[in-house]
């Protein structure tokens, strides 16, 4: 059995008086992919974005490798390890693709050759177009430049919030093979998706969180049978 590299206990996110994310536990075991599946709302992205200290959460805590990270800031946060490829990709339009990955990299002061060649080896169009700007490219590789320019940091943990969302279907499939060759070199990946079907065949692990609260989880194969999960996410 894995360790818990990321462990998150009794999480509430609160927005004013709305409270998004309403004590929710799980854990994270290093080294494999896990995914939160919901419907729009139920409180996916605020986990995430909680976990990378983009919002403070009101309640609960978060472990990082036993370590209390609860209301880091997102700095903090991605120097201990942990990196989040945000929904919408959120590349720098004006800014080729080599100086996006390099922004990835803030953090650190070391040869990056190493990464940038990982990155191209992950993604050959990011390389072919490595000096054209952010900006011109399709939306499928603007997708592989936000989670190469994630993958620079060197993260333990990367967080992926709806990395198929827009994308045709032949698209979604090359990134999902993607994740599964990052998590193959030791990155665990904590997932959120739509795309319930192809999130749960990718996925060790799957939580259900339905308006703020956890209500099912098991391997991804277990979910996949659920009758419930197949009404509710599968579409049949």
């Amino acid at each position: 059995m894995s360790d818990t590299i990321l462990k998150i206990n009794d999480l509430k996110v609160n927005y004013g008086g709305i409270e998004a994310v309403k004590g929710i536990s799980f854990d994270v075991p290093e080294g494999q992919i896990v995914t939160l599946i919901g419907a729009n709302g139920a409180g996916k992205s605020s986990t995430l974005r909680a976990i990378a200290g983009l919002v403070k959460p009101s309640g609960g805590s978060i472990e990082f490798k036993g370590e209390n990270i609860t209301g880091l800031d997102p700095t903090s946060i991605v120097t201990k390890g942990i990196t989040l490829v945000p929904e919408g990709r959120k590349i720098f339009p004006d800014l080729t693709v080599v100086e996006n990955l390099r922004i990835g990299a803030y953090l650190r002061n070391d040869d990056l050759t190493d990464d940038l060649n990982w990155v191209y080896d992950l993604f050959p169009r990011l390389k072919e177009r490595s000096w054209q700007e952010g900006g011109t490219l399709s939306g499928g590789e603007q997708q592989m430049l936000a989670v190469g320019r994630a993958l620079m940091s060197r993260p333990k943990v990367i967080m992926m919030d709806e990395p198929s969302l827009g994308l045709a279907p032949i698209i979604v499939r090359g990134i999902f093979d993607i994740i599964k060759e990052i998590n193959k070199r030791g990155v665990t990946v904590l997932l959120i998706e739509q795309n319930a079907n192809m999130a749960l065949k990718t996925a060790h692990i799957g939580y259900v969180l339905e308006t703020g609260r956890l209500t099912m989880s098991g391997s991804g194969e277990e979910l996949l049978a659920n009758e419930q999960i197949k009404a509710a996410y599968l579409g049949t």
